[in-house]
C-alpha cells in the first residue's frame, strides 16, 4: 500500500514561500476601487438609519422598521463597539427569529435588541448619546463615516475568504475531474460501503461525523477526505489548518483506522512553518494550491497498488 506522502521541513518552507509569495501578487491585483464602492453604499445606509432616527436618540420608536428592513438592520449592528453579528445578537436579546411576522408579534424582542444596542453603543463614534445633546454636524459626519468603514472593511473581508475559498475547491474539482475522476452525488458517509468507488469523489459530505470539502476514493480503495484550507494571516492558520483540518484528521482516523484513511489538506496564503510541521505529524497530508499535480500524481501512484 502506497505511504502517504511526507514532505520535509526545507519542502514545507519552500511551500510556504510560494504561497506567501502568491497571496501577495493577488492582494496586489485587487480593484483598489471595491472598497470605495462598498464605502459609498454603507455611507447612504449608515446616513438613513440616523435620520430615521433622528441621529439614533429614537431608536425605540424606529425598532420594528429599523430591524425589518436589511439595510438599515445592517447598519445597526454596527453601531455598538465591536459590531454585533446577527447570532450573537439573537443570543443575547433573546431573540427566536429576525423574520418580520415574529418581531411584529413580539414587539417586546425588537425592545430588547434596541436596549442592547444602547448599552454598547460606541461612545467613541456617537459622543453626544453619552452626553445628553444633540449631534453637530461633523460629529455626525465622522460617525457616518468610521461605521461606513467598518462596514465595508468587513464585507471586503467577508468576499476575499469566501471567493479565495470558491476558487480553491474549484481548482481541486477541476484537477480531479481531469485526472479522470468522476463527480458523484454528495453524501453521508458513515460506513466504507457508502463512500464514492474507487476514482469517484463527492463534494461537501458528513465523513463519520466530521464534514469534508471533498471525498475522494483512491485507486486502492482507501478513502481520502481533503479539507481546503485558505490562510489570511499566519496567526488564522492555526485556526483553519491545526484547530481544524488537523483535529479532523486525527478523528477520521479513529473512526475509520490509519490504514483505510488518508486525511489531507489543500493549502494557500500564509502560514507558519511550525504549524504545517505540526499538522503533517498529526497524520494530516499536505498539498498546495500552487502545485496540485503533486496531489494529483500521488493519487495516480495509488493505482499501481491496488
Amino acid at each position: 500500500m502506497l505511504a502517504q506522502p511526507i514532505q520535509s521541513d526545507e519542502a514545507l518552507r519552500d511551500g510556504r514561500d510560494k504561497a506567501e509569495e502568491n497571496f501577495r501578487e493577488k492582494r496586489l491585483k485587487e480593484d483598489p476601487d471595491l472598497y470605495h464602492q462598498y464605502m459609498d453604499d454603507y455611507q447612504g445606509e449608515v446616513a438613513d438609519l440616523l435620520e430615521l432616527t433622528v441621529d439614533l436618540t429614537d431608536l425605540d420608536n424606529q425598532g420594528f422598521e429599523v430591524v425589518t428592513k436589511k439595510p438599515l438592520f445592517q447598519a445597526l449592528r454596527y453601531l455598538t463597539g465591536p459590531p454585533v453579528s446577527k447570532d450573537d445578537l439573537n443570543i443575547v436579546a433573546e431573540v427566536e427569529s429576525f423574520n418580520k411576522v415574529y418581531l411584529k408579534a413580539n414587539p417586546k424582542a425588537v425592545n430588547r435588541i434596541m436596549a442592547f444596542v444602547r448599552a454598547t453603543i460606541d461612545r467613541r463614534r456617537f459622543p453626544w448619546l453619552v452626553d445628553g445633546r444633540e449631534a453637530d454636524e461633523q460629529e455626525r459626519n465622522n460617525a457616518v463615516m468610521a461605521t461606513a468603514a467598518l462596514m465595508a472593511s468587513q464585507k471586503l473581508a467577508t468576499l476575499r475568504r469566501t471567493k479565495a475559498k470558491e476558487d480553491q475547491e474549484q481548482e481541486v474539482d477541476d484537477a480531479l475531474i481531469a485526472s479522470q475522476f468522476q463527480r458523484v452525488a454528495n453524501r453521508r458517509v458513515q460506513t466504507f460501503a457508502d463512500a464514492p468507488k474507487p476514482g469517484e469523489f463527492c463534494r461537501e459530505s458528513l465523513l463519520g461525523r466530521r464534514k469534508a470539502d471533498f471525498v475522494v476514493c483512491l485507486w486502492d480503495n482507501r478513502i481520502m477526505p481533503i479539507e481546503c484550507k485558505v490562510s489570511n494571516s499566519s496567526t488564522n492558520s492555526v485556526k483553519r489548518l491545526n484547530n481544524d483540518a488537523a483535529v479532523k484528521a486525527m478523528k477520521w482516523i479513529e473512526a475509520f483506522g490509519r490504514d483505510q484513511v488518508v486525511p489531507a489538506a489543500v493549502l494557500s496564503g500564509v502560514y507558519k512553518l511550525h504549524n504545517l510541521i505540526d499538522a503533517q505529524d498529526k497524520n494530516l497530508t499536505l498539498f498546495w494550491e500552487h502545485d496540485l499535480a503533486a496531489m494529483i500524481d500521488w493519487i495516480a501512484k495509488t493505482k499501481s497498488t491496488k
